[in-house]
């Protein structure tokens, strides 16, 4: 829940105390509710599930069968998830459903092995392993799939990021282990994976030099994550956060490292404002991975007509589409269709949003 604090993830208690103190408010339940609820009948499922807050409350708040098997003592732990995922193991679960980021992936796995297959409601600021869903509400097609055994197993990479690395500005991440999922049809996310090329340097400089010309006086431009946003500003001379928000007016910075509180005081003040963003990795996310500074309330006040996309075309061949999964049903669908990304100077090329 520390991204939209700003703080890239809440491992450690440390962190995750800091996240309260700024005002961070957990996320996870609400969208596990949101998940639990596209599994609508006839699919004939019963969940087993940890008291409480560990899913025994989204179970009770979504409506949808369940039983409560392991009861937690005390605070949630990683501990606790461990030894919950080992009980729905020994008692024969053909798959483990689970609320989180790359942290809580790691610690399913651990517990869990390739004994059953996991999947991963997006609930993290981290999410660049593979066993993801794209968005909460595809748990239930994911389920009538598997029960019905339209699917696939594989094992894909389950990947971290330092976040004490990432509060510093500096990428550090690697492949942790190898978890077990199911495919079906598009409805997880790619593991994250590098993109490059010989003139991809060459490629942002040009979206760089194009969007810097066409910059406008008093506009609160608002600038997301990623190597390729970060040109913008190495071609404006100034710094950028590069696994951070920041935001400019008059073509200089004038908030470093922004969470959504701050964003949210800026535009009080900002009659036009601009987001900025581009897909990070290979899983074609703009809103809802790494960014989730740029929370829903930001870029309703800020409006759809307002976002700009940027990627160089290397990085759009590798992803395919784009994503959104801001949280609010509503907005993603406003932020979903064919949307116009620069990709060069004066170049633009139509994507389509899922």
């Amino acid at each position: 829940m520390g991204g939209s604090v700003g703080l890239k993830g809440t491992d450690g208690k440390d962190v995750y105390q800091e996240a309260l103190r700024r005002g961070a408010v957990p996320t996870s339940e609400e969208r596990a509710v949101t998940a639990l609820r596209s599994v609508s009948p006839p699919l004939d499922v019963q969940f087993l599930t940890a008291s409480g807050e560990m899913g025994e409350t989204a179970a009770v708040r979504a409506g949808v069968p369940f039983r409560t098997v392991y009861y937690m003592a005390g605070e949630t732990s990683p501990f606790q998830t461990m030894e919950a995922c080992a009980e729905l193991v020994r008692r024969g679960v053909p798959l483990i459903v689970f609320c989180g980021g790359d942290g809580t992936a790691r610690d399913v796995m651990d517990a869990v092995g390739d004994a059953v297959p996991i999947i991963g409601i997006p609930a993290g600021v981290k999410m660049h392993s593979g066993v993801f869903l794209n968005t909460p509400s595809g748990l239930g097609p994911v389920l009538e799939h598997f029960l019905v055994g339209d699917h696939t197993t594989e094992m894909v990479e389950v990947a971290d990021v330092d976040e004490t690395a990432a509060r510093e500005g500096r990428i550090s991440d690697r492949i942790y282990g190898y978890a077990l999922t199911i495919t079906s049809k598009g409805l997880l996310q790619p593991s994250k994976g590098e993109v490059s090329g010989a003139t991809d340097a060459e490629e942002k400089q040009e979206i760089a030099q194009f969007f810097v010309e066409n910059m406008k006086e008093g506009v609160l431009y608002i600038i997301g994550p990623g190597t390729t946003t970060k040109s913008i500003a190495e071609a404006l001379g100034q710094e950028k956060t590069l696994l951070g928000v920041d935001a400019y007016r008059d073509r200089t910075m004038v908030s470093k490292d922004a969470d959504e509180a701050k964003l949210l005081s800026l535009l009080e003040t900002s009659a036009m404002a601009e987001i900025v963003v581009t897909p990070i990795g290979a899983q074609g996310f703009i809103f809802g991975r790494g960014n989730q500074q740029i929370g829903a309330d930001v870029i309703s006040k800020v409006g759809v007509e307002n976002v700009r996309i940027i990627a160089t075309p290397s990085k759009l061949k590798a992803i395919g589409s784009l994503r959104v999964d801001t949280g609010a049903l509503g907005l993603d669908g406003r932020l979903r269709g064919y949307r116009r990304v620069l990709v060069g100077y004066g170049r633009e090329k139509l994507m389509k949003v899922e």
